[in-house]
């Protein structure tokens, strides 16, 4: 069964103080083609299925082949808990990777594992 990591995208992006806020939808595109692209990431081993969570400006990001990209139109810490435990509710492995140790603490009470925003973005650097 594949795992489902699901990427705090708001969170992964601000990791990096590289002028990002100048165009958050630029950014979480960045972020979606580094994920897409082969070795893109690294948070699980194996078949996984990548879920990229995005909020506010970067609501529009589009989906591509390999990432398939949920906007949410409240908060994207409650959009990542719930596909976490629906998951985590169907039998599947799930990796959250973000930094907020808030967001963590939700997550793994599902029973979801979590990744730090390094696990993805290392790949960032050379897209």
């Amino acid at each position: 069964m594949d795992t489902v990591v699901i990427v705090d995208g708001a969170n992964v992006v601000g990791s990096v103080p590289d002028r990002w806020w100048h165009d958050r939808h630029g950014a979480a595109v960045r972020l979606r083609d580094s994920l897409a692209s082969p070795g893109g990431q690294s948070a699980a081993t194996g078949p996984v299925e990548i879920v990229l969570v995005v909020e506010g400006a970067a609501r529009s990001v589009a989906p591509v082949p390999g990432v398939r990209v949920e906007a949410a139109s409240g908060s994207g810490d409650d959009l990542i808990t719930e596909l976490a435990a629906a998951a985590m509710g169907a039998g599947r492995p799930c990796v959250v990777v973000t930094a907020d140790r808030q967001l963590r603490e939700r997550v793994t009470r599902y029973g979801a594992r979590c990744a730090g925003p390094r696990s993805v973005r290392r790949r960032m650097d050379t897209v």
